[in-house]
């Protein structure tokens, strides 16, 4: 089990990067994460939802992500309210006080019978904890930490980040924390995030085990822009100003409160000609090519909010320039629609309705099931995107991949005032028209997460952007998902050079093959 000293230490990149070195060593790893706070989901392959870290990192092991890799996963919403997702579909709406009370005592057999699935499964489960085991206020109905290890009786990595500081006081103080039958359960710590000269941390290394009994098994270097889906928002706090030069296109992405599925934006990052910003603010808006409107867990709040912030007004009039796009994902996609309506009160505590941004003829109510399913399909003939710029007409069938995650259905008042954009059908079954944009194309949103990893459409569209700014299309891109095995190569070979993987497999009472 890898447990950290705190949220942000690494321990998902590090645990996605030990998946792929037990595949490539040969055998068949899994991850587990009991329970995941998280608001960037993934759609497993029957339709479930889990947390997005889980299915990357079984996408490192090169299996199907299922629920019992991550079987309680918690989305927050607003007033202090989480809906609480059990074995990929949704449970209840609570209160943290609620939850902890009412669902936790209950959540062992949960956690257990997943737990213990994968093990019959699977050669090597790799446990990760959440947040640090030393939250004293929260140990004693802990299932995620040491509670956890000690139910499933398995040895726990300590990680923690020296790039935040403080390094061994974080170490030394969890530990300090912990009761002696969780110490005994520390086998080893990584330190992860090192920039500098080894040799002038090692005295502070030696002391640490003299003092703990315990051993570094590693130092982990500080990888620059790791290319692994992330969970947690957190990580947009680093590319909220970010700015790549020479680019051609600049997006920017509206980050709200309850921004969720965020990573459905990267591929658009690693293309050379594109910036992608995260802004929560007029100032930081810009004049932008492109603006998006991204999916979130509580779309009538996230509205507010960008209409508190004055944000809504600039995107209308950035809109009104020419050749400046908006686009909506998921939730982004019904507030562009007139009206929003949660007589169920599915996002709030009381039956809400609310005015959209009224840039589609479109209506969304919130209802008790949510849609949860993978698609596929194609651009429509007729589609509204400018896929290949103003100057051409026809295209020829340009395929499209994605998921939904939502609990509203939306529907289109005046379908003749705007255009159909996808075919797709889920699951393999008949097809069905998808999303609607404008006839001009500045304005289209869509319901598909994970639709810029769909490579040709990716470039299609912001090669039309660039026609539409009379530059050159580029026509080459990069394959997405070639470059996610890469990266997760490019980690794990980073790891296996700083970790000593002898110890670690003497950790688990395995030999190294």
């Amino acid at each position: 089990m890898l447990q950290g000293t705190a949220s942000d230490v690494g321990k998902s990149v590090i645990t996605t990067a030990l998946c792929r070195i037990f595949k490539q060593d040969g055998f068949k790893p899994a991850p587990f994460k009991s329970q995941n706070m998280a608001l960037n989901s993934y759609v497993t392959e029957d339709g479930k939802e889990i947390g997005r870290a889980q299915g990357a990192q079984a996408e490192a092991c090169g299996i199907e992500a299922t629920t019992d890799m991550n079987p309680i996963l918690i989305k927050p919403v607003r007033d202090m309210h989480s809906q609480i997702v059990v074995h990929g579909v949704p449970f209840a709406q609570m209160s943290a006080s609620d939850y902890r009370q009412h669902f936790l005592p209950e959540a062992k057999r949960t956690v257990m019978d997943a737990l213990n699935r994968l093990r019959d499964t699977y050669d090597i489960v790799l446990m990760e904890g959440a947040g640090s085991p030393a939250e004293i206020n929260l140990k004693d109905r802990d299932i995620v930490n040491m509670n956890l290890a000690g139910w499933a009786d398995a040895p726990v990595i300590l990680i923690s980040d020296i790039d935040r500081g403080g390094v061994f006081a974080s170490i030394v103080g969890t530990l300090e924390l912990l009761e002696p039958h969780e110490i005994a359960r520390v086998k080893g710590f990584i330190i992860n995030k090192f920039r500098g000269d080894l040799s002038l941390l090692q005295p502070g290394l030696d002391w640490l085990e003299e003092r703990t009994g315990i051993p570094v098994l590693g130092v982990l270097p500080y990888i620059r822009d790791i290319q692994i889906e992330a969970e947690d928002s957190v990580v947009l706090d680093s590319l909220r100003h970010g700015k790549k030069e020479h680019t051609a296109l600049d997006i920017a992405v509206i980050r709200y409160p309850r921004i969720s599925n965020f990573t459905d934006f990267d591929a658009l990052s690693r293309e050379p000609d594109v910036n992608v910003r995260y802004v929560t603010s007029t100032e930081e808006l810009g004049s932008p090519d492109v603006v998006i409107l991204p999916g979130t867990k509580d779309t009538i709040g996230d509205l507010q909010f960008v209409r508190d912030s004055g944000l809504e007004q600039a995107i209308m009039d950035e809109v009104e320039r020419k050749h400046v796009q908006l686009v909506g994902i998921c939730g982004g996609y019904q507030m562009l629609g007139q009206h929003l309506i949660d007589p169920f009160s599915v996002e709030a505590k009381h039956t809400q309705e609310a005015a959209g941004m009224g840039k589609l003829p479109l209506s969304t109510t919130f209802l008790q099931h949510k849609q949860t399913i993978r698609a596929s399909g194609f651009v429509q003939p007729k589609h509204p995107l400018r896929l290949y710029g103003e100057k051409t007409t026809e295209i020829s069938p340009v395929p499209v991949n994605g998921y939904e995650i939502h609990m509203g259905v939306t529907e289109c008042h005046e379908p003749e005032q705007v255009t159909p954009l996808f075919e797709i059908a889920y699951s393999g079954e008949q097809t069905f028209l998808e999303g609607w944009g404008t006839h001009d194309g500045k304005v289209w949103g869509t319901y598909l997460h994970g639709l810029f990893e769909s490579d040709q459409f990716r470039r299609v569209w912001l090669d039309g952007l660039r026609e539409a700014k009379g530059l050159a299309p580029l026509k080459e891109t990069y394959s997405a998902q070639e470059r996610k095995e890469m990266e997760f190569d490019r980690v794990a070979a980073s790891l296996r050079s700083s970790l000593d993987m002898k110890r670690v497999y003497e950790i688990m009472g395995m030999q190294q093959r």
